[in-house]
């Protein structure tokens, strides 16, 4: 019985064998269809990527005011279609390894001090133009540019120089670097014609798909780009993201076949939707964190007592519980968990009124503390508040919790507001994390942390080449960050997406939500 639904698995892969005719004849044999769809995936990968068609996701993290500059990225819709329309110089593997990209082969001198990217020959960007090493050349100076507040200005500002050098780019560090290459791989540094410095929203890049549709927080759409240079990607003709902020809706959308594909699915519904024929959850840890984040250059909270006092005043343990449904771990007040290979553990902070109570009366603060959030934030980011809020009242902490639109979160109160809720993905480093949101200097410094002690720690682990010495380093950072920083973190999340049956080629892939950005790209539609 199995070797024929099996044999007919092979079948629907060749597109010999419709997939409902192949439901209905599994489930005449006694097949169930969970065990019928899963044979199917797994046979449409062994049988290799299919190709053609509309490869649709629904996905939470849009909204009116996105852009196409990739310096401008900042939530999951603008990150994952950069994934599809543009490439940077590597990227990083599923398994956490940098593999070549628009960059061949690179290699440093040995202190680590100049890195030397050799380009690939012949690839042609969306506007029918050859892409040359003076493109990577102007792309790396525009978000080396103060002026145009990307969100990699911070990892660019340990570089002295750029030149070209034949089919080279080569980088000259203020200091040594050993993870220079990692940051390569940035979201922001798509590489683009002339760097972007003509029209950075154009949307022109060296990916699969060229862009066809931009209506911002709404639709997101691409057609493939017949001049591509890789195979292992860009099976579907055209890709589309469409915007859909509520979790419902998103749910109810892949249940329909409206999308293949949805990010962000609430923790709190997974295992009903596990139980809908047809759709796989694809859940996989990684650096992704939920958190609350405090100006420390603003008042009440550029007082430490009140950053420790609300930092004690979180129960960790009931929000993985309530909010996550235990997909993920309980944070410990920095963006670095062991999913980091030079990770240290250090003493876990745990729910303590007393010491909240004491932290916050030693404080001088008085009256209500204005925490804002959103349903965009991360799933169940109102729940979190509201447990937050429960919980800090046990210490004598009055929050006031208020709940903005979706609509501008991430442009008008993330980055803006003095307390509100957010998330990160995690970045492959600990340098490149730290030097992006935790660096006094760096655009994206959301709290507004700004140590000079640790700084100077930043810039000696990123030169130091002993490892149990740079590990020693970051293990003393992550305590000035734990005990010092206006990032409350109670929570590190998996990522949860899901799947309907026509998605064949997914991996799993804890870099990022989505693959790593790459699901629209890396997948294909089964028949």
């Amino acid at each position: 019985m199995i070797d024929e639904v099996r044999f007919l698995a092979k079948q629907v892969a060749n597109g010999k064998f419709s997939r409902r005719a192949f439901l209905g004849r599994a489930a005449g044999l006694g097949v169930s269809a969970a065990f019928a769809n899963n044979l199917l995936a797994t046979v449409a990968g062994a049988e290799g990527p299919l190709k053609g068609g509309i490869l649709k996701a629904g996905l939470q993290g849009g909204a009116a005011t996105d852009s196409l500059d990739p310096a401008a990225i900042g939530n999951a819709v603008t990150f994952i279609f950069s994934r599809q329309w543009g490439e940077a110089l590597v990227q990083l593997d599923a398994d956490g390894h940098l593999q070549p990209a628009l960059s061949e082969e690179w290699g440093s001198s040995p202190d680590a001090k100049v890195w030397t990217f050799k380009i690939r020959e012949g690839i042609e960007f969306h506007n029918g133009k050859e892409m040359t090493p003076a493109d990577v050349l102007a792309t790396m100076e525009r978000h080396s540019d103060a002026h145009s507040k990307s969100g990699a200005l911070g990892i660019m500002r340990g570089i002295d120089k750029i030149a070209v050098d034949g089919q080279n780019v080569v980088f000259t560090l203020k200091e040594a670097n050993a993870d220079l290459p990692f940051l390569m791989d940035d979201n922001h540094l798509v590489i683009q014609p002339n760097g972007g410095k003509d029209n950075p929203t154009a949307g022109i890049g060296t990916g699969p798909y060229k862009v066809t549709v931009n209506d911002a927080g709404v639709r997101l759409g691409g057609e493939k780009f017949g001049g591509y240079w890789r195979k292992d990607r860009g099976f579907a003709d055209q890709i589309e993201i469409i915007i859909i902020n509520d979790g419902t809706a998103r749910t109810s959308a892949l249940q329909s076949g409206q999308v293949q594909m949805i990010n962000r699915v609430d923790p709190k519904v997974v295992d009903l939707i596990k139980r809908v024929p047809g759709i796989t959850i694809r859940n996989v840890s990684g650096r992704g964190h939920y958190l609350f984040l405090c100006h420390c250059n603003t008042a009440p909270f550029d007082n430490n007592d009140l950053r420790l006092a609300l930092k004690y005043a979180v129960d960790r343990e009931e929000m993985v519980q309530k909010i996550l449904m235990g997909y993920g771990s309980i944070g410990n007040d920095t963006p670095i968990n062991k999913s980091y290979p030079l990770f240290t553990e250090t003493e876990q902070r745990s729910f303590d009124p007393d010491k909240a109570a004491f932290h916050y009366k030693k404080s001088g603060h008085s009256g209500s503390v204005l925490l804002r959030t959103s349903d965009v934030a991360f799933p169940g980011a109102v729940d979190a508040a509201q447990l937050y809020q429960q919980s800090a009242a046990k210490a004598g902490i009055m929050l006031e919790v208020k709940r903005e639109p979706g609509d501008g979160y991430w442009s008008e109160v993330w980055n803006k507001q003095p307390f509100s809720t957010s998330y990160w993905g995690g970045r492959p480093t600990q340098d490149q994390m730290y030097t992006t949101a935790y660096y006094s200097k760096a655009e994206w410094n959301d709290t507004r942390f700004f140590n000079e002690r640790f700084d100077k720690m930043l810039f000696q682990a990123r030169g130091e080449l002993d490892e149990a010495k740079r590990k020693g380093l970051y293990a003393d950072m992550g305590t000035i960050v734990r005990d010092e920083g206006g990032s409350v973190v109670p929570m590190f999340n998996d990522f949860i997406d899901a799947t309907g049956p026509q998605v064949g080629g997914w991996i799993s892939d804890g870099n990022q939500e989505l693959m790593g950005g790459y699901a629209l790209t890396k997948c294909w539609l089964q028949t």
